[in-house]
């Protein structure tokens, strides 16, 4: 099984996208926990117009990164590893298992509480840190397993958006929101009129934006909206989406993603910081993450290679699912970002409490995958020269 150029450019712009997400994460924290401390948390606090830095940062850029994610799940489905029922089935149900097993886990601990709202936080795997983990197993780890961990993490993230747009909006503004979808209408009119010029579709995807932010609705939708209404065409290098795929992948895995991470990361850790990881929430997102992850995407993989709906890839094995579970159990950006949306009226203790047991799950679901992968794959094949 061969990777396409368009899959194999995305898997190593994630990889060295996750290996700096996790630099900036490092950073952030020692920096948070610094003598700067209250200087370098309060910068991100910092009003620019009616929003702080952060909140600019998580409803302004962060609808860029969606922009890129639904470009990317708009070539999956039309031409990629989506495509095709067959080759998607495997993916979509391990995904499923992946979003709601760790929720089952989480609800079963919060169900109740004023943290109940959590529950889609264990719900999302990271895509540039579980690739970026992954790519450090070198040429051992077989194609199938890194066409299924990408397609996974993109599945899990169209769970993740849907958990935003359906169960964190705030009271919905009618009009604002008529308003957006006006708008979208408009751009898929062109779309079908064949207008392959970006620039009407970005100045529309600003206004959806706008009116989305006003509506109630996370903002960060419009991403992902506007990116079914940018030309496919034939997918290829000459058309609109490709161009624009191929554009914002830079600067979202090196800019947007890194600023996310080091803005939403300065978390000032107290010495009794390890209080708050007695509470159900962060219970539940731990264990959610590094128990419910591989459960889940083992559990609904195997029930659906066993009642026939999907086959097992020829190079694959089920100890490689359970790796690639596990490796799904890195929630981190999707993660913090949930926990936001979740926690927003429940103070800055939840919420750190909250990130606190995100970064501690993520490091342990990225450690133990990491080492079960590298002791159950095959070492690579060094080719003889004659």
């Amino acid at each position: 099984m061969r990777l396409t150029k368009t899959f194999n450019a995305f898997f190593e712009s994630e990889k060295s996208g996750g290996l700096l997400l996790l630099f900036a994460t490092i950073v952030s924290l020692l920096l948070a926990n610094s003598a700067i401390s209250t200087d370098y948390i309060g910068f991100w606090e910092t009003k620019l117009g009616s929003h702080s830095i952060t909140e600019w940062i998580n409803d302004g850029l962060m609808a860029i990164f969606f922009l890129l994610i639904g470009l990317e799940l708009e070539r999956e489905i039309y031409q990629g590893e989506l495509s095709s029922i067959k080759n998607a089935s495997l993916p979509i149900f391990g995904a499923l298992g992946g979003i709601l097993i760790p929720a089952g886990i989480f609800l079963l601990l919060n169900y109740g509480t004023t943290t109940q709202n959590g529950a889609g936080i264990p719900m999302a795997t990271d895509i540039a840190f579980a690739i970026g983990i992954l790519s450090l197993l070198g040429n051992r780890v077989p194609t199938s397993l890194k066409v299924f961990l990408t397609a996974l993490a993109v599945i899990d993230d169209i769970g993740a958006i849907l958990v935003i747009a359906i169960f964190y909006s705030d009271g919905i503004a009618f009009m604002n929101l008529f308003i957006a979808f006006a708008i979208m209408g408009g751009l898929f009119i062109l779309n079908r009129r064949k207008v392959h010029n970006l620039i009407p579709y970005l100045i529309g995807g600003a206004g959806m934006w706008y009116f989305m932010l006003n509506s109630g609705v996370h903002a960060t939708i419009t991403g992902v909206l506007l990116a079914f209404v940018i030309p496919f065409g034939n997918g290829s290098k000459k058309t609109s989406s490709y161009k624009l795929q191929h554009f914002l992948h830079k600067p979202v895995a090196f800019f947007i993603l890194p600023l996310f991470a080091i803005a939403n990361t300065g978390i000032a850790i107290s010495s009794d910081w390890n209080e708050g990881l007695n509470h159900p929430n962060t219970i539940g997102i731990i264990l959610g993450l590094v128990v419910g992850k591989p459960l889940g995407i083992w559990l609904f993989s195997f029930l659906a290679v066993t009642v026939g709906v999907c086959t097992l890839p020829r190079d694959l094995k089920w100890k490689n699912i359970l790796g690639a579970g596990m490796l799904g159990g890195i929630g981190f950006t999707m993660s913090i970002f949930i926990t936001l949306l979740a926690f927003k009226n429940d103070g800055a203790e939840v919420i750190n409490y909250s990130k606190i047991a995100i970064l501690i799950a993520s490091f342990i679901a990225g450690t133990v995958g990491f080492l079960f992968l590298k002791f159950t794959l095959k070492p690579a094949k060094v080719k003889k020269e004659k």
